[in-house]
């Protein structure tokens, strides 16, 4: 009975590792999808756009530094400091999109 238990807990855990990674990739490419879009429509200019490519290079830097020293996975405090981050440049997409400014 413990060897089951025990067995189910490392898959609820290998699950909930995999999805969090998903979460964060799944994260990435929407919000490049987002700048793509905004580039397309004419909502963004390239000095927004260049700002906000810097932004998402940087956090996903960090979050091939941050696997490359955990094996490959990103602990759950390095999965809320990104989450933080990304949350932050979705609202800068968002406001740069909206602003009203034109090329």
């Amino acid at each position: 009975m413990k060897r089951t238990s025990m067995a189910v807990l490392a898959v609820v855990l290998g699950i909930s590792v995999a999805a969090g990674a998903a979460e964060v990739d799944g994260r990435e490419r929407r919000q490049q999808e987002r700048i793509a879009e905004g580039v397309q429509s004419g909502q963004l200019t390239p000095r927004e756009t260049a700002r906000l490519e810097r932004k998402e290079a940087r956090i996903h830097r960090e979050i091939q530094r941050d696997r490359a020293a955990n094996g490959g996975t990103l602990t759950p405090a390095e999965r809320r400091r990104i989450n933080r981050q990304q949350n932050r440049v979705s609202r800068q997409i968002y406001r740069e999109k909206h602003d009203a400014q034109h090329q």
